[in-house]
């Protein structure tokens, strides 16, 4: 099974430039054939449309309220307008993509050109919450997290039935998102509803992100809300089996990728979801862990490995570029790349970028490229197509010591891909920033019985190794600091 290729586009800022660059205004239905034609050629799989739907004015006062989410705005864009500030993409008010940006006709026509070109199309899904301007607020008071009277974490609420003090949306260990109001998911009328909601997704897209899915899950929702009374009898049911199922029996290839933490990853697999994010291997790479991305990775086994997605950032995070060197970072994306399961890029992320841009801003600043991480993004994203990584079968191999006494084969990720007998590909990482050395057994029928070619794509390196010496031994591995190899092998005679 194919690994997906997500990448991950800021759809009113790249709209906007791409309209700066052509000097007209560019929106879905008219998005040069170049970019489709880029996305193919790099091997992406799938283009998520972050921010494509509807915020609203009570929203973006809120985006603009806060001083200190203005000065975010002054690190991102010096000089920035009003003007360039929008509501919330995660504040929504209606899931619909507005004229700015191309209208519901302009998606069509966007998807309809992915689909040309081998792709499939990622929209948001916030299940957690809407946004203030949503008309649920006003005509369905009664789907919302409240209280009776005023208490901390509500707002008082004029609604078609006359006041409510409704709750805003949060995440139990944060400050409340005072742009949106929290559904109350204890309601089976709510859960309904949102299920409409997602069913109607499903037919003007091919896959899902669920922001911050677990915040549905019963307990989770039962702990944040239990000091706010409940207005009927609580559903003992999980919300996510259902509404995965009644989509998915309509569209059997939908995808649904889960924005997860705090270890409920394997649940909400279990629940329904096709990916979850796996942000520990992410936290591990940033602390230059070397240790601990390897048993992170042994540890969830070949199931949780298959069904993570694997990012080093997002839009929620710091750019990867500001954080780590270019030798670390080319080491890292190989290992989130050479993965099985979903493999996950952010725009801007295989040219360096390192402003993190917020997701209220609907303009951002140019940055130059860096030579170096443009040029092996370049190399790598072109390479890959060509081997079985990411398209064959992949299996993450578990490194053993060099000579008694050695650790260092503790820093290394390896990964052997198959997809055409008898050759294979193998993605070869040392993540620690000293030599290091190891042994890896080799997955192969027939390993001991010929001698192998080992040539690396990535660089020079080329090799002959015997198959009864790799039979008895494993591979013998050693690699520079931070080095990053993909091995082509095949017979020789």
């Amino acid at each position: 099974m194919q690994s997906p290729l997500l990448y991950e586009i800021n759809t009113r800022c790249w709209l906007r430039a791409l309209s700066e660059k052509h000097g007209r205004q560019v929106m879905l239905a008219d998005v040069p054939g170049n970019e489709f034609v880029e996305w193919r050629r790099l091997g992406f799989t799938h283009i998520w449309l972050m921010g494509a739907w509807s915020g609203g004015p009570r929203a973006r006062v809120e985006a603009l309220a806060h001083e200190e989410q203005r000065r975010v705005y002054s690190g991102a864009l010096p000089g920035w307008k009003e003007e360039d500030v929008a509501a919330s993409p995660y504040a929504i008010a209606r899931y619909e993509v507005p004229p700015s940006l191309g209208g519901e006709a302009g998606l069509r026509e966007f998807r309809r050109k992915l689909h040309a070109n081998g792709m499939r199309l990622v929209l948001d899904f916030v299940p957690n919450h809407v946004g203030v301007d949503h008309p649920w607020v006003w005509k369905q008071p009664e789907f919302f997290v409240q209280s009776p009277a005023w208490v901390p974490e509500t707002f008082g609420q004029a609604t078609a039935v006359g006041l409510r003090w409704l709750a805003h949306g949060k995440d139990p260990f944060f400050a409340a998102w005072t742009d949106t109001f929290q559904l109350d998911y204890r309601l089976e009328t709510t859960r309904a509803a949102v299920r409409g909601v997602l069913e109607s997704l499903a037919d003007r897209c091919d896959g899902v992100r669920c922001d911050m899915a677990m915040l549905v899950l019963n307990d989770v929702f039962a702990k944040t809300w239990e000091k706010f009374p409940v207005s009927g009898s609580a559903s003992a049911a999980e919300f996510w089996p259902p509404a995965i199922e009644a989509v998915k029996s309509a569209h059997p290839e939908f995808l649904f990728l889960a924005e997860a933490y705090w270890g409920t990853e394997a649940r909400l697999r279990g629940l329904g979801f096709d990916y979850t994010y796996d942000k520990v291997l992410r936290d591990r790479l940033i602390a230059r862990d070397a240790g601990g991305v390897q048993s992170h990775l042994l540890g969830v086994g070949a199931e949780g490995v298959a069904a993570g997605a694997h990012f080093l950032e997002n839009h929620d995070e710091a750019r990867i570029a500001g954080m780590l060197s270019d030798e670390q970072h080319r080491a890292a994306a190989l290992v989130i790349l050479g993965l099985p399961g979903m493999r996950f890029l952010h725009e801007g992320q295989p040219t360096g970028a390192r402003l993190k841009i917020p997701v209220q801003l609907a303009r951002r600043a140019p940055e130059p490229k860096s030579p170096g991480i443009t040029q092996f993004y370049e190399q790598l994203l072109t390479t890959l197509p060509k081997t079985a990584v990411g398209q064959g079968t992949g299996e993450l191999l578990k490194p053993r010591a060099a000579w008694p006494g050695n650790p260092t084969a503790q820093n290394f990720i390896v990964v052997q891909w198959r997809k055409e007998l008898p050759e294979f590909d193998l993605v070869v990482v040392n993540l620690a920033p000293v030599r290091s050395q190891c042994y890896v057994p080799l997955n192969t029928k027939r390993l001991g019985t010929r001698n192998w070619g080992m040539k690396d794509l990535l660089g020079q390196e080329n090799y002959i190794r015997s198959g009864d010496d790799l039979m008895d031994h494993g591979l013998y591995l050693e690699l520079a600091g931070h080095e990053a190899q993909l091995f082509h092998f095949e017979p020789v005679d």
